[in-house]
């Protein structure tokens, strides 16, 4: 696999504030690599670093082995974008907003046509191609969006947090559709707050928050070395009748749930059990995990 992206403490500012503080990380061809992190982590001032968008601070970046601060054009000729706002033209029809976008690389009307209309049966939109912007649904312009940043056959797709706000119907039409463009060979590059987003989509995932690496590495394996692969949940009112915990069973609190975490599940049901409380028995994920690591985790009171 050759490295699409290569970032060695790169470090943007915005006066005294490091949004971005000295993170290292690559991204390989074909693969989709995620920054998993909650609002203000530092996702997309990164995200438009990559893209051109925004010039670092310091530290060393390059996509597809040019430096954002010095070929620019070159770049974005190779990428397409998905970003948080949906910047369509709202005068315009589905069809006239992909054809005026593709004349920005150079393609006429004619030329573009087989490819807008195979974008548009693409992401299911056949049915809304002479609508106005104004007709379509949040999930329907996010489709849009995804279908304009793909006219030039871009090498990679860069998302910043791609289905916030969507219905879980459309969230899992857009995780399909791109897996499909990976399957094809086009590499992604994702922003997320949404622990099954990146579960879905990612090959790896870089944790990030207050502009700064956290963990990263396969989610799996993230989860793996970093809890016990089972947890029983409880109401924390649980604990407060309680008092005196039975022997070996430690609980942490988080909001109005307590967590107990265990390589066994049946001792966690001997466990819920001896507490005599509504439980539930899950494998351990992303969340457990981002919680943990973002500090804001169950050891901490809210």
């Amino acid at each position: 696999m050759s490295t699409l992206i290569q970032a060695r403490q790169l470090i943007k500012k915005f006066g005294a504030l490091d949004a971005v503080a000295g993170i290292d990380f690559s991204v390989q061809k074909g693969e989709c690599f995620g920054f998993l992190g909650p609002n203000g982590a530092g996702k997309t001032t990164l995200m438009k670093m990559i893209y051109c968008f925004s010039p670092r601070t310091s530290g060393s970046l390059s996509v597809f082995g040019s430096d954002p601060g010095v070929e620019a054009a070159a770049i974005k000729n190779r990428i397409g974008v998905v970003a948080q706002t949906d910047n369509l033209d709202d005068q315009l029809t589905v069809i006239q907003n992909l054809e005026v976008y593709a004349g920005y690389f150079g393609l006429s009307r004619k030329a573009a046509r087989p490819r807008i209309e195979s974008l548009i049966a693409f992401m299911a939109l056949e049915a809304k191609a002479k609508a106005s912007i104004r007709e379509l649904s949040g999930g329907m312009k996010r489709r849009l969006v995804i279908a304009r940043a793909l006219l030039h056959d871009p090498e990679l797709l860069i998302l910043d947090e791609p289905t916030t706000g969507l219905d879980p119907q459309v969230r899992h039409l857009i995780w399909a559709k791109l897996r499909e463009l990976k399957a094809q060979g086009t590499t992604l590059l994702l922003t997320t707050h949404y622990m099954e987003e990146a579960h879905e989509l990612c090959d790896r995932l870089l944790v990030m928050d207050k502009g700064k690496v956290l963990d990263s590495g396969k989610p799996k394996e993230l989860v793996a070395k970093s809890l016990a692969p089972y947890v029983l949940e409880l109401p924390v009112a649980v604990k407060e009748a309680l008092g005196a915990l039975p022997p070996g069973v430690q609980l942490e609190s988080h909001g109005d749930k307590l967590f107990h975490y265990s390589a066994s599940p049946d001792a966690l049901e001997k466990a819920a059990l001896a507490l005599k409380g509504d439980f539930r028995i899950r494998t351990t994920g992303l969340e457990d995990l981002f919680l943990k690591l973002t500090g804001r985790d169950l050891h901490e009171s809210e």
